[in-house]
């Protein structure tokens, strides 16, 4: 694997074969895609830290879905990349839509775990609260934690899954205070993109207990991909929204076969 800082950004570069491009969400990292790197054996996988996340929480200024989109084109050109596979969790995966609406060379398919258009206006309300609380400091960040314990997570990985719970709590505590703020800001104010005119394959996953993209939403997105080459929307039974913590095998089937089936656009 190989290591880069690119205008102050986290980057994991690693394998050979065809380019995947992952893009976590609100408090992840690149570690989100860990449970899934099996599925991807024979890419090339690019794991970045969004500005103000993990690695690269030394970002400095506002936060946005237009800021995200810029730094990962500007990955994609320090590294070449023309062409790649995409996918995003989460607030991740309106940043996905946007580069796919607006450069749509760029993305031969986007796979999208957990994923949203924009959020509605109850939760943008409850994410600006939640970054005013952020910046109360360390113990602000662990409740906050531990409220997104209770609510982002299935009951099953609560009850079942020690080692799921344990890699989401860390992924949340370890943000910064401030640079969480910031990155739950830019989620507040994330516009959806002109995702009718999106022309690549897409597979949507879902929980049937996730709050943040449930089946119904999920389904309504699907609808409204009608210039997609292929679409396919898959919800996991007794699971949340961190779907690739939560049900890694079930995510790396339906990953593997999606890339599969997608392999020489």
């Amino acid at each position: 694997m190989t290591f880069h800082t690119i205008e102050r950004l986290a980057v994991e570069d690693e394998g050979e074969g065809p380019t995947v491009v992952c893009v976590h969400g609100l408090g992840g990292s690149s570690n989100t895609w860990t449970p899934l790197m099996p599925a991807l054996a024979r890419h090339r996988v690019v794991r970045v830290d969004l500005p103000g996340s993990g690695r690269s929480q030394r970002a400095e200024g506002p936060l946005s879905i237009e800021r995200y989109v810029e730094a990962l084109t500007a990955v994609c050109e320090r590294l070449g990349i023309a062409r790649a596979h995409w996918l995003g969790h989460s607030m991740g995966t309106i940043v996905c839509q946007h580069i796919a609406a607006r450069q749509p060379a760029r993305v031969a398919s986007m796979a999208l775990f957990g994923p949203l258009i924009a959020p509605p206006d109850a939760a943008r309300t409850a994410m600006k609260a939640r970054a005013a609380k952020a910046r109360d400091g360390a113990a602000a960040m662990q409740e906050i934690t531990e409220a997104l314990m209770k609510a982002a997570v299935s009951a099953e990985t609560r009850q079942r899954q020690p080692v799921a719970m344990a890699f989401v709590r860390e992924s949340l505590m370890r943000q910064d205070g401030d640079s969480y703020a910031r990155s739950c800001e830019a989620l507040a104010a994330a516009e959806p993109a002109a995702i009718e005119n999106i022309e690549a394959p897409a597979l949507l996953v879902t929980g049937d207990e996730d709050g943040v993209a449930p089946p119904q939403s999920v389904r309504a997105m699907s609808d409204r991909l009608h210039r997609a080459a292929s679409k396919r929307v898959v919800v996991l039974a007794k699971c949340g929204h961190w779907t690739p913590v939560e049900r890694p095998d079930e995510c790396q089937r339906e990953l593997r076969e999606f890339l599969a089936a997608h392999a020489r656009r």
